[in-house]
């Protein structure tokens, strides 16, 4: 099997490769890069290329997804939660009565 075939591949990971080049795209990443990003993901997150059937399979990560195009992972910053924080606190306080 040469370099870069993706026989080997599930019709899942292969929908989940052109979802995440979409994603990519989307945020201005070039279609090579995007293509190779989004396979590395999917290896990542499944371990590979691989067929299914009974006993074949792990459980696969989601780190990657869960990450969401954020660089360091994380959803929003302190300030961000602060400021809901705060927000949330004068919506409860005004509906107390």
């Amino acid at each position: 099997m040469p370099r870069g075939d993706k026989s080997s591949y599930t019709d899942k990971q292969k929908r989940q490769a052109e979802h995440i080049e979409e994603g990519y795209e989307g945020r201005g990443v070039s279609k090579k890069e995007a293509e190779s990003r989004a396979w590395a993901t999917v290896n990542k997150e499944s371990g590979g290329g691989k067929k299914s059937g009974s006993g074949r399979g792990h459980t696969e990560s989601r780190a990657s997804s869960r990450k969401g195009g954020h660089k360091d992972g994380a959803s929003t910053g302190a300030t961000d939660r602060s400021a809901a924080a705060k927000k949330g606190w004068e919506t409860r306080r005004k509906n107390r009565g």
